[in-house]
């Protein structure tokens, strides 16, 4: 007997989502978020749902939620609408991986990263999709994200190296931040150096080799990032430019 077709679940996720909103925390949140003319959220638009909020609902969809839904989320013109959906595509892709067929939630992820336009989405989604997937194949795909004009689609490469930094692999988290040395926003600073960071909480002699090889050259956010769990000594150094001495 044929499974039931099931009902799309996006009307009733918008829904749910539109009882959450609080306008005065969205308008917070514009502030937070940068939405301003010329920051790098500018337009963006909220309802003012609290991220363990939107969890919770992406929670009680996985179950029956389908790519359509996803697709119908992620087109919104509102951030918390389109956080769920990244969040219902990394739960549905973890339920397919664990039965080897995650290749259908992968190819969706990367065909709506242009949708993922600020920071939280991508964090929320890069390595518990793209980072997983990748574990054990060809890794080509981050280097065309991060050679990309596009700041989103180049922090989604360097924060998907999160899931091999969390199998002690450090490779990929090196190559990626010495690629974006020279990058022009902040955001990818952060975002290096976040992953630096954790990257010498697993190997931290060859982050530390990395870090004097290129101190001279780091955005001085990168380099704050990626020193901030060392001993108090090491990291006064390090910001001193004495670390090697």
């Amino acid at each position: 007997m044929a499974e039931p077709v099931l009902p799309p679940a996006a009307p009733r996720i918008l829904a749910d989502l539109q009882t959450a909103a609080d306008p005065d925390r969205a308008r917070q949140m514009a502030r937070y978020f940068r939405t301003g003319k010329g920051d790098y959220g500018e337009g963006d638009r909220f309802l003012g749902i609290p991220v363990p909020v939107q969890r919770t609902i992406a929670k009680r969809y996985a179950g029956e939620a389908g790519a359509d839904d996803v697709r119908t989320l992620l087109a919104s013109d509102f951030h918390e609408v389109r956080l769920t959906g990244v969040l219902l595509l990394a739960q549905r892709f973890e339920a397919a991986r664990r039965q080897a067929a995650g290749k259908t939630w992968v190819d969706l992820y990367l065909s709506l990263s242009h949708r993922m336009n600020n920071w939280d989405l991508v964090d929320s989604g890069a390595y518990k999709v793209l980072g997983a997937w990748l574990l054990d194949r060809d890794r080509t795909i981050l280097y065309e994200l991060a050679a990309s004009d596009n700041l989103w689609e180049n922090r989604i490469a360097m924060v998907s190296t999160l899931a091999f930094l969390r199998r002690g692999e450090v490779d990929d988290t090196l190559l990626l931040a010495e690629r974006f040395l020279k990058h022009p926003h902040d955001l990818m600073h952060k975002a290096a150096g976040w992953m630096l960071r954790e990257a010498w909480l697993r190997q931290p002699a060859i982050v530390e080799a990395f870090l004097l090889r290129h101190q001279g050259r780091m955005p001085r956010t990168m380099l704050r990032y990626a020193i901030e769990k060392m001993p108090e000594g090491r990291r006064q150094a390090f910001l001193r430019g004495r670390a090697g001495a």
